[in-house]
């Protein structure tokens, strides 16, 4: 089957060439679409450019998330799931199509897709745009044309059907996962499944180091912000201390008490990481601060003092034999 259409849009035609099955998606922000697409230039030989199956993995964009090829919305919105379209689109609506392709270029082949323009100004991204890295595409940025493209619509998901990866998530949907990852955390600890709770604590300091980024800091948002953050970092170093992961609990303590260096229960943990890998000085430093701040928590101290002491002696004295077996003379016949 291939009828013609005119969608709606100036320099958009439609030629569906498999019916799907169903009503048309009702899009909405936060919905997920998941389809396969090739894209050719509009000459004789139909000059493929890009196939999303070579990769072999469908694309997914997520509506409403500023996805820089907005036509490609519009084209999906009039298709059928199980739907195969070609539509041709005039130059007017390609004319970002070399960047984004570049971006998926780029992710295709591990790389980061923004390379090159981290920390620049908007200034300096600007001359990133002379050249893609790719030849075929630099010529599209020169010369602006009409491109076809081939797509299969798979599937679409509305918000709540589907998890949602946190840069996907509204500001209002990441502050109300924040609690149900902080309570998830919390039941997978009393399971001892420290590596499962570790990950939702990250996911939720995630959630709000999102938030965080776009406050001033030391401002009423950036704090309240970052009193949620604390205790969930905390939490987490607590379950990589369970883990072994002492290396990785001494840099987020640290990272944490350089913004709030009267923490006591950021100097216990560092305290207990520095004593699994050995730094005696920096345990009893990290012990005897908190006991400083928090004397409640003294009792704690002067067990953990108690026991790095025993481990220490016991240590020295390991060491002491291991030498002199070394430094022993032979022993003769």
């Amino acid at each position: 089957m291939e009828e013609t259409y005119l969608l709606n849009v100036e320099g958009v035609k439609k030629k569906i060439l498999h019916g799907g099955q169903g009503e048309l998606p009702k899009l909405q922000d936060g919905s997920k679409i998941t389809f396969h697409f090739q894209t050719l230039k509009d000459d004789f030989e139909r000059t493929v450019i890009d196939d999303s199956r070579e990769a072999g993995i469908p694309m997914e964009i997520i509506v409403g998330k500023m996805f820089k090829l907005e036509i490609w919305e519009t084209l999906l919105s009039s298709m059928r799931a199980g739907e195969v379209a070609e539509f041709w689109c005039d130059a007017i609506h390609t004319g970002m199509y070399a960047l984004v392709s570049r971006g998926m270029r780029r992710i295709a082949e591990g790389q980061d897709p923004l390379e090159g323009q981290k920390h620049r100004c908007g200034m300096g991204n600007m001359f990133d745009y002379h050249s893609t890295g790719y030849d075929d595409l630099d010529e599209l940025q020169r010369t602006p044309q009409p491109l076809i493209f081939i797509m299969e619509l798979f599937r679409v998901e509305e918000p709540s059907a589907y998890k949602r990866d946190t840069w996907a998530m509204s500001k209002e949907e990441k502050l109300a996962a924040v609690p149900m990852l902080h309570s998830e955390g919390n039941r997978l600890v009393l399971c001892k499944e420290f590596g499962q709770a570790a990950a939702k604590y990250q996911e939720a300091v995630i959630c709000l180091r999102n938030l965080q980024a776009k406050e001033k800091p030391w401002e009423d948002g950036w704090l309240k912000l970052e009193s949620l953050v604390t205790p969930l970092v905390l939490n987490y170093c607590q379950c990589q201390l369970e883990l072994g992961e002492y290396y990785e609990v001494l840099e987020h303590t640290t990272e944490l008490l350089q913004k709030h260096n009267e923490n006591a229960k950021a100097y216990f943990k560092r305290a207990k990481a520095h004593a699994a890998v050995w730094n005696e000085r920096e345990a009893r430093e990290d012990f005897l601060r908190v006991a400083h701040l928090d004397h409640s928590m003294a009792a704690a101290v002067k067990k953990e003092l108690k026991q790095l002491g025993e481990r220490m002696r016991k240590k020295h004295v390991e060491d002491r034999k291991r030498y002199q077996g070394l430094f022993q003379p032979p022993q003769g016949p």
